[in-house]
């Protein structure tokens, strides 16, 4: 099938070219009817330039706008690296929106990035249904996103597949009462959604808990939470093992065992997701599922520039394969265990 050019998108919007390509590049000189008569063509007949100005030689800005929901989410700081590597070796450069950081200005990335005519988007964080309706430029999904756009690559980790392994290595340690503090958005399903499956095909009950948020004080109280229902219950078993959907999760969930007296690894493994820097510190030195966050960020620049410049196919989603960084955080069970509120063994 013909790939939609520039000029069937004009045809179908009744405008000219020189329009089409105006509305591409965010100019301020179109008026909102025939702006949205562009966008609605574009989306209808699936259009994606391999250029932001193709035929428009020299107006090109050379800059990539990266869409982010988090600043402090610890992941974004690996996958920015891993995209500013492979964006800077094709001459771009990168300005970043945050959703919550703004969003007391109900201010639409998209159409920041339109009006400052970026080349290209990368998104890592989510947007909404019609910002990915207007998608006017090439794009690509870095990571597990709600987000649906037609022509849109994907490039993730299977954290499906990652829940699978950080809850297959705490079963192969001898672990059989693992809980799993999980928490909002489509990478902590994905992750929860993994436990869930390796669980059922051992034949080993699950034990669910889901933080409000994805930080450290969320999973201190969801792990509070936990062990305060546990104790309230007759002869209930406090878990061996914990697999929390993200580092800041996990390490409050670590500060909360502890502060009711289990030591970990002694009394309770705990294994995170992401493979943060905390992860790695010394006087943490968590168990960690690693989804290669830089090397993600590389292929997703990587894959852009590609788009930008017009080279080769387009390029197909991915999802690269986990890995798991054995740490300190998790060991075999002990024989016995305590209940909880009886105090160390």
């Amino acid at each position: 099938m013909k790939r939609p050019t520039i000029y069937d998108v004009a045809q179908r919007a009744g405008v000219s070219k020189s329009l089409v390509s105006l509305v591409l590049r965010g100019s301020p000189r179109v008026s909102e009817e025939k702006r949205e008569a562009v966008l609605a063509a574009v989306a209808e007949l699936d259009y994606t330039p391999s250029r932001l100005a193709a035929g428009l030689a020299g107006t090109r800005t050379r800059s990539i706008g990266v869409v982010v929901d988090d600043f402090a989410n610890l992941w974004f700081a690996p996958a920015l690296e891993g995209l500013r590597a492979a964006v800077a070796a094709g001459g771009y450069s990168l300005s970043v929106a945050d959703t919550a950081l703004n969003a007391h200005l109900s201010q639409d990335p998209i159409a920041v990035f339109r009006s400052l005519r970026v080349d290209g988007v990368v998104l890592a964080g989510e947007i909404s249904a019609e910002a990915a309706r207007q998608l006017a430029v090439p794009a690509v999904v870095l990571g597990t996103r709600a987000i649906e756009a037609a022509r849109v690559p994907v490039i993730a980790s299977d954290e499906t597949a990652g829940g699978r392994l950080a809850t297959a290595h705490l079963a192969e340690l001898g672990h059989r009462r693992i809980a799993c503090i999980s928490g909002p958005g489509p990478s902590a399903s994905a992750r929860e959604a993994g436990y869930l499956a390796e669980l059922a095909a051992r034949g080993l009950g699950a034990s669910l808990v889901r933080a409000e948020q994805t930080t450290e004080a969320a999973g201190a109280a969801a792990a509070d939470a936990m062990l305060a229902e546990l104790a309230s219950a007759p002869g209930a078993e406090a878990p061996t093992a914990v697999f929390a959907v993200n580092d800041p999760l996990a390490v409050g969930a670590i500060g909360a065992l502890r502060g009711q007296g289990f030591e970990v690894p002694r009394d309770v493994s705990v294994v995170g997701y992401d493979d943060s820097p905390i992860a790695s510190y010394r006087l943490v030195s968590l168990t960690s599922v690693s989804g290669d966050v830089r090397e993600l960020g590389e292929a997703a620049g990587a894959d852009l520039v590609a788009m930008l410049e017009g080279e080769g196919e387009f390029p197909p989603s991915r999802r690269l394969a986990p890995r798991l960084v054995v740490r300190r955080s998790t060991a075999a069970p002990r024989a016995h265990r305590r209940s909880p509120g009886a105090g160390p063994v």
